[in-house]
């Protein structure tokens, strides 16, 4: 899996920051950077085509169907590398469509088809300084740290017939 990191040393260091935390303060920051700026990162994130969509609507559709607490199992596996199915098919897609597949995943938790974030949950101090770090820098920086952070999420694809 290779994807190209941006030189940009601000990125790289939130970037660093956001994996640094546990697994679900990084869930939730990521539903919190959706709700202060899901208007802003749509699926009309740059590069996103007709195929990237099918693809991000395609695992989403199989997520959705999942348990709850399943859903949530498997986005806690795309962030610790899991190597299950899911991860291998997000493992393959390209870093636009690993950003729309997030999108969804937080509009599914918007509707409560996915997993819902608990009623009146707190973020933890160190996630609500990222929170505010990130709400600084601009548009382009956002898009390219939302891809930095989503693109070495999920396993390896596994050629023909080990999948």
């Amino acid at each position: 899996m290779t994807f190209t990191q941006t030189n940009d040393p601000t990125i790289r260091e939130i970037v660093q920051a956001f994996q640094s935390l546990n697994v679900d303060d990084q869930l939730a920051l990521f539903w919190f950077i959706y709700k202060e700026m899901g208007n802003s990162v749509t699926p009309a994130a740059p590069g996103a085509s007709t195929v990237s969509t099918d693809i991000a609507e395609g695992l989403f559709n199989q997520v959705k169907e999942l348990s709850h607490e399943e859903q949530l199992q498997l986005q806690r596996d795309l962030i610790n590398k899991a190597d299950n199915q899911y991860t291998r098919m997000y493992g393959s897609m390209s870093e636009t469509t690993k950003l729309l597949f997030w999108y969804r995943l937080a509009q599914g938790m918007e509707n409560a088809t996915i997993i819902p974030m608990p009623p009146n949950y707190q973020l933890s101090s160190q996630s609500q300084e990222l929170l505010n770090r990130i709400k600084q820098i601009d548009f382009e920086q956002q898009i390219t740290l939302f891809r930095d952070y989503v693109a070495p999420m999920g396993a390896e694809p596994k050629a023909g017939a080990e999948i």
